[in-house]
């Protein structure tokens, strides 16, 4: 058994699929129309073939509250690995990227917490 699939929940699909492609530098997997929204998806370009992350339109009436509560309390609704916590975070700052944890080093993690535009934190880490 393996991961095929995660799901973040995106309040636009357009714009997270360009933060996530244009800014973070995913690529996009799939991208097939259902009705209003999309089965949309983006990879890693290192793992083409690997975990696909889907764009979920954050539609249930749950997912809004959700989302906030998890904004207002500073936690991230996922992590993403980086080899380089602080070079990303220059990099994605340069692109106009908000941070809201600048790189901080945890014991064997160094992290940093991004705004991903569509109404998540989104962590980023290093193995130290």
């Amino acid at each position: 058994m393996r991961i095929h699939l995660a799901s973040i929940l995106v309040d636009d699909q357009a714009k997270a699929l360009a933060f996530y492609t244009d800014v973070l530098g995913f690529v996009k997997k799939n991208d097939i129309p259902m009705g209003e929204f999309s089965w949309l998806t983006v990879v890693s370009p290192d793992e083409p073939d690997g975990v696909e992350l889907v764009l979920e339109p954050d539609q249930h009436p749950a997912a809004k509250p959700f989302k906030e509560a998890l904004v207002d309390d500073g936690i991230p609704f996922t992590s993403f690995a980086v080899t380089d916590v602080h070079a990303e975070y220059e990099r994605l700052t340069k692109l106009g990227v908000v941070f809201t944890q600048p790189p901080t080093s945890m014991g064997p993690v160094t992290t940093a917490v991004l705004d991903d535009t569509c109404g998540n934190l989104i962590q980023i880490a290093q193995m130290n």
